[in-house]
């Protein structure tokens, strides 16, 4: 039987072991998924070296870049994002549970990239990520892919790099997409949401949202009050979970 799990920081939530356990039981596979709840990303070799049988892992907030420095090597897209969301490991002799190569992917910019294809075409091709993460890197990737000029926001500004106090009417207005790549406003904080004028929105708009608990996060509501087009992140979190499943099986 092989294992399959998740790593991150609380994440009693995830959506992942619900999708690997139902796919395993649909397909009558034995294998198993759990997640890895994970104080310090220091104890992912121990914890490979403690789980045999283990095969495959997902990543998560907030570790899909401090991951890369305990893998063994990573594909040439998780390179260029410079984060990664899935890793394969293989068992370089039958004898030895110390002896795993860790290679690592990103399935993250797959899953956005064919979920927003889906939404589009915009009136223009721009759009503000906001969020700097492991998530945002993918997020700019697929767009990049796409041809979108972008710009990243956080709380701290920089080149290429907007506040959200800078965020007028103009900015908005110019920034047909809208993308949140933070964690603002998951359950149980339903009624938080990223602080962007919203007031400004329209329906030329799109906003995505990574979020996919609560399905309608609060971000999603008042762009939808505003007339904007509204996706949040759960056929994006299917995508790149079918993507991680090949990869396991490659």
């Amino acid at each position: 039987m092989s294992k399959f799990g998740l790593i991150g920081k609380n994440i009693g939530y995830s959506f992942s072991k619900t999708f690997f356990s139902e796919k395993f039981e649909k397909k009558n596979l034995p294998h198993s998924y759990q997640n890895f709840d994970i104080p310090t990303i220091d104890l992912l070799p121990k914890l490979i070296s403690e789980t045999p049988n283990l095969k495959g892992l997902n990543v998560t907030i907030p570790y899909k870049e401090e991951v890369i420095h305990f893998l063994d090597s990573t594909d040439d897209e998780a390179k260029k994002i410079g984060a990664v969301n899935t890793i394969k490991i293989s068992d370089l002799s039958a004898n030895s549970a110390e002896n795993k190569q860790l290679k690592g992917y990103n399935t993250d910019h797959f899953g956005f990239q064919k979920s927003l294809e889906t939404l589009l075409p915009l009136q223009q091709k721009t759009a503000l990520i906001l969020g700097t993460g492991g998530a945002s890197k993918a997020v700019a990737y697929a767009l990049e892919k796409l041809d979108f000029k972008f710009k990243f926001v956080s709380r701290t500004e920089s080149p290429n790099r907007l506040n959200y106090s800078s965020l007028t009417k103009s900015v908005i207005e110019n920034h047909l997409l809208i993308v949140n790549c933070t964690p603002v406003g998951t359950f149980p904080n339903i009624a938080d949401c990223p602080p962007i004028p919203y007031q400004f929105l329209t329906e030329k708009h799109l906003l995505f949202d990574l979020i996919y608990n609560p399905a309608e996060s609060e971000f999603l509501k008042r762009g939808k009050l505003q007339g904007a087009k509204t996706s949040n992140g759960l056929r994006m979190l299917e995508l790149q979970a079918e993507k991680a499943w090949e990869i396991w099986n490659s």
